[in-house]
């Protein structure tokens, strides 16, 4: 027989899990609006660097860091309030915020420098996001150091767009 707290606090997770995804899956969404539009012609008519990837990578990649998100805002949504745990989820929230702002500035406003000016912040926000939910759970942070490889690696490749189509 389960007691009303272990139901409880097993509704409570399930809630933090609902949230932490619908957060997540809504800057995704926001962000495939801005984007599927703009691929053709705008996107596929500009000069890519040799190490720009095919457009096929991008859905694979960004639906696991997605998953991998969510996963860990679930995890930090779980904790006790502490004014630590209040940061790391501003943090959170900002990076995911300019996130989806990213493809709204590169792709909807047809900009790779708005994109520049977005992603390279963003990185850094990420990595701040990593850094205070380290001191949380370790899990959570570890599940975020795919997001900032890969912001990274799209910030090179959004400033090499800017360059070869500026």
């Amino acid at each position: 027989m389960t007691s009303s707290r272990d139901s409880f606090s097993r509704r409570r997770d399930i809630g933090f899990a609902v949230l932490a995804i619908a957060a997540v899956v809504a800057v995704s969404a926001a962000g495939q609006l801005a984007t599927y539009p703009n691929l053709a012609p705008w996107y596929a008519g500009l000069a890519k660097p040799s190490f720009n990837p095919p457009n096929w990578v991008f859905a694979p990649a960004w639906s696991v860091l997605y998953a991998l998100m969510a996963f860990a805002l679930w995890r930090i949504l779980r904790l006790a309030p502490s004014p630590l745990r209040r940061s790391a989820l501003l943090l959170f929230f900002i990076q995911l915020a300019l996130n989806g702002a990213w493809s709204w500035m590169f792709f909807a406003a047809h900009s790779p420098l708005l994109g520049l000016a977005n992603i390279v912040p963003q990185w850094l926000v990420i990595v701040a996001t990593i850094v205070a939910f380290y001191r949380l759970d370790r899990t959570a942070a570890w599940c975020l150091i795919p997001l900032a490889a890969w912001v990274g690696y799209a910030s090179v490749l959004n400033a090499a767009l800017w360059w070869l189509n500026g």
